[in-house]
């Protein structure tokens, strides 16, 4: 046993998602695993087996609208992390953020071994500087990290997504018709609008996918009811009326899911279901697209927007989606239709 754990993640819910295998590997060999997220992942952080607790803090070095530095808010972060006599601390980041700025925290919060994916010098913030050749999956990525400092997987466990289950039910939302005859979720939304299509497009592939005899449910966040209300048309629309684990259950029983590049896309993943993912090339599709799961990516990766991780659009008409034919997308479902791939659930 290696004692008490931190791992950090602490951007979006689909982040979080993406670092279960990594966290899987260190609970296998600790006591127990502390997981700090920020305010946007920490649903996610809930649903991952192997987590023991969940603490959050707004990082003003990731978080897309951070909070101003102050020294009231810092010194109130580590007088917190030293509350819990951490042994050591692996801090999970995207390629383009760094580790350093928390390994600062957590040294002084008198976390004694550190370790993170480092391409900076760290000086002495870091006791492991992991560096990943080539360009993995993100999942993969994390996972050589905790593998590195010394928490490969246990065995039996194949390193794909996973959540704590069992789900909740959630029958009386889909109705009896759609839940017996089988359905295709389409999640149409994304954090930020460059990753997501055009609610017009996003609509007529549910008109496409209805023509073509699926019944279609659309899903979204409560901040998102009034885009899937134009996407859905006569399609189920859920938006707003699930929590995190509800909607982890309607995309379990999905035989497909339709979504961008988003947080919903790697919890069908993470649920087994298929994914026809509408990929922005904004950031690598090699390493975000849905992982561990039959997929398909749709949308122009070679885009004038590729790799520019905008947030907005960059080109007018939003080409890479917004000139997918609805035609494609059905026809990837049909094939996904056809894939199983459930797993056996991790508790």
């Amino acid at each position: 046993m290696k004692g008490n754990v931190l791992v950090a993640r602490m951007d979006n819910l689909g982040d979080v998602l993406l670092a279960g295998p990594c966290v899987r590997a260190v609970a296998a060999d600790s006591e127990r695993v502390v997981l700090l997220t920020g305010p946007r992942g920490r649903a996610a952080g809930e649903l991952l087996p192997g987590v023991d607790e969940v603490i959050t803090w707004c990082a003003p070095w990731i978080d897309p609208e951070p909070p101003p530095v102050t020294r009231k808010d810092t010194d109130a972060f580590v007088r917190r992390l030293r509350e819990f006599s951490f042994d050591a601390a692996l801090v999970l980041t995207s390629f383009h953020q760094s580790p350093l700025p928390l390994a600062l925290l957590l040294r002084m919060a008198g976390v004694p071994w550190i370790g993170a994916v480092c391409e900076d010098y760290p000086g002495s913030l870091l006791d492991l500087r992991h560096r990943v050749p080539g360009d993995p999956p993100e999942p993969v990525r994390m996972l050589s990290l905790a593998e590195e400092a010394g928490f490969p997987l246990p065995p039996g466990d194949d390193g794909g997504l996973a959540i704590r289950e069992p789900l909740p039910p959630v029958d009386d939302l889909l109705g009896t018709e759609t839940r017996d005859k089988g359905y295709v979720v389409v999640h149409p939304a994304a954090s930020v609008p460059a990753r997501q299509p055009s609610a017009e497009r996003s609509a007529e592939i549910v008109r496409k996918l209805r023509a073509a005899g699926h019944h279609v449910v659309v899903t979204g966040s409560p901040s998102e009811s009034a885009l899937t209300r134009k996407v859905a048309g006569d399609a189920l629309d859920l938006g707003g009326r699930t929590g995190l684990s509800e909607l982890a259950a309607v995309l379990s029983g999905a035989d497909v899911v339709v979504a961008p590049n988003t947080g919903p896309a790697h919890l069908a993943a993470a649920v087994g279901t298929p994914v026809v993912s509408l990929f922005a090339p904004v950031v690598p599709a090699s390493r975000w697209a849905p992982y561990g799961v039959p997929s398909e990516v749709l949308g122009d990766q070679q885009a004038a927007c590729r790799d520019s991780r905008a947030r907005v659009c960059p080109v007018p008409g939003h080409p890479c989606l917004d000139r997918l034919a609805p035609e494609a997308v059905v026809d990837a479902v049909s094939r996904l239709s056809r894939v199983s791939s459930r797993r056996p659930a991790l508790r």
